[in-house]
């Protein structure tokens, strides 16, 4: 089994930059595939981006390509999305996600383990 914390969420402007952190403990961290996921008020919960154990291949949804970027650090225990040019409508609770299984990318009910969230705010 492994935790999940996230990190690095705020407030910011539209046009500015946050990275946020999901930090692991448990077992071996390159074992895991990684998500990153956002849930807006009144919304349904949706993928944000996808990344491989190696961290050697990612996937983005459409609506953050060009402007976000996922890596994984195995040896910080570590998955990070960095997001640019931000939008109001990216404003959502970010969650990152593992599982051991094969690279899910966006399907969110092969996800195993969840973190609790981080609140990203963008005000125009």
């Amino acid at each position: 089994q492994v935790q999940l914390v996230e990190s690095g969420g705020g407030l910011v402007q539209a046009g500015g930059s946050l990275r946020l952190s999901c930090a692991a403990n448990g077992r071996t961290f390159s074992n895991y595939n990684m998500g990153w996921f956002r849930q807006a008020p009144g919304k349904e919960r949706e993928f944000v981006g996808a990344v491989t154990r190696s961290g050697g291949s990612t996937g983005l949804a459409d609506s953050v390509k060009g402007r976000f970027t996922i890596s994984k650090d195995n040896a910080k225990n570590t998955v990070y999305l960095q997001m640019n040019s931000l939008k109001p409508e990216d404003t959502a609770v970010y969650y990152c996600a593992a599982t051991e299984r094969y690279y899910p990318g966006g399907l969110e009910g092969l996800y195993d383990y969840w973190g609790q969230g981080t609140q990203v705010t963008v005000s125009s």
